[in-house]
């Protein structure tokens, strides 16, 4: 699908800027350091205010007031297995971060190591350094809370279909040892900022049992019908955090007027997911922004447009992290949705856990 015009999965993830912002590392970690001057995009918020009003009720204006509110954000960090640094949980307890994840958890994996802490900031990021590891991984909590959905096992064959920037790659990899580990992100220079991630990160034995592809997400399933235990679908998605600080109200406004194109992509990207898992397998489905129409909305679709999908409970996560994240009530029990709030400042994530029971 590499002809003239742009394909829709393309022009969502970099041309029309839908989703997570299809730019080099470079220029996304200037972006960040700015983002304290940059100012509120009039345009988005005034969309946002009567969409989320409708949509969250009361809850709308603790979340408006988290995300219009870079000096509250908060950071977490996702230590690396693979490049053990004696001393860094210490340095990490002397500045006030702790665990961010309970024990109690129904899956946590003790290799799986994050912490957090209720002040706003961030510890110093690591330069990418050839032929060097980083120690650590700066996120947001909440992005975590898929990967761990996922219930990963040693040996499985895990797809990862809309991968870049590689945060959750990385997390796959802290949880289990993949049999077979697929990393998909169509668009080039996401595809290279994954690389580059997969190799600040993991050693060169795994990285080779690593496949980092640049296939269109919507064909994947019909490529390789039935071959993953597990899938994760990280899909473009109009993210909330940074659409509101969009610094052209234009390319702000086109971005609003294609973003019902968002959940026909989102539901093709789950489609060739269900169709790329085996019978028995697991599906997550994971977005960063409060729309119902990319989140409840298309996961109930796509339930009712495959018969051999169920909905797989995820309530006992929520209850295990409820100290952690605060979450919108009145969600099934195979959703769940983090809504930002002061002290907790995490999200705003969606996760929809999904099973395939049968091939047809």
């Amino acid at each position: 699908m590499r002809g003239p015009a742009l394909p829709l999965a393309r022009r969502a993830g970099a041309a029309l800027g839908l989703g997570r912002a299809g730019r080099d590392p470079g220029q996304l970690e200037k972006k960040r350091r700015g983002k304290q001057q940059k100012q509120i995009c009039q345009v988005v918020l005034q969309h946002f205010e009567k969409q989320y009003t409708a949509e969250l009720g009361d809850a709308w204006s603790t979340v408006r007031d988290v995300l219009t509110s870079p000096c509250c954000w908060q950071h977490a960090l996702l230590l690396n297995r693979f490049s053990w640094s004696p001393g860094l949980e210490s340095r990490l307890a002397e500045q006030g971060y702790q665990p961010a994840f309970p024990a109690a958890l129904p899956f946590l994996p003790a290799a799986f190591r994050c912490y957090s802490r209720p002040a706003a900031g961030r510890f110093p990021a690591q330069k990418h350094q050839p032929g060097r590891l980083k120690e650590y991984y700066l996120l947001n909590a909440a992005s975590l809370l898929p990967v761990l959905a996922l219930e990963l096992q040693d040996g499985e064959h895990v797809l990862d279909l809309c991968a870049a920037p590689g945060g959750k790659a990385v997390a796959i990899l802290q949880c289990a040892c993949p049999g077979h580990f697929h990393c998909n992100e169509y668009d080039d220079l996401r595809s290279r900022w994954l690389e580059q991630t997969i190799e600040s990160f993991i050693p060169d034995p795994f990285i080779n049992l690593i496949r980092v592809s640049k296939l269109d997400g919507r064909q994947i399933g019909d490529l390789q019908p039935e071959f993953y235990d597990k899938v994760l679908v990280d899909a473009p998605c109009s993210n909330d955090r940074s659409w509101l600080f969009s610094s052209d109200p234009q390319q702000a406004l086109l971005r609003l007027m294609q973003r019902k194109e968002l959940s026909s992509l989102q539901f093709q990207l789950l489609r060739s997911a269900v169709k790329a898992l085996r019978p028995g397998g697991s599906l997550v489905y994971s977005t960063c922004t409060l729309s119902k129409a990319e989140n409840s909305d298309v996961i109930n679709l796509i339930l009712n447009s495959c018969r051999n999908l169920m909905p797989v409970d995820i309530s006992g996560m929520a209850r295990g992290v409820s100290q952690e994240f605060s979450f919108l009530s009145g969600m099934q029990q195979h959703e769940l949705l983090v809504l930002p709030e002061r002290g907790r400042a995490w999200g705003p994530m969606y996760v929809a856990k999904l099973k395939k029971v049968s091939s047809t």
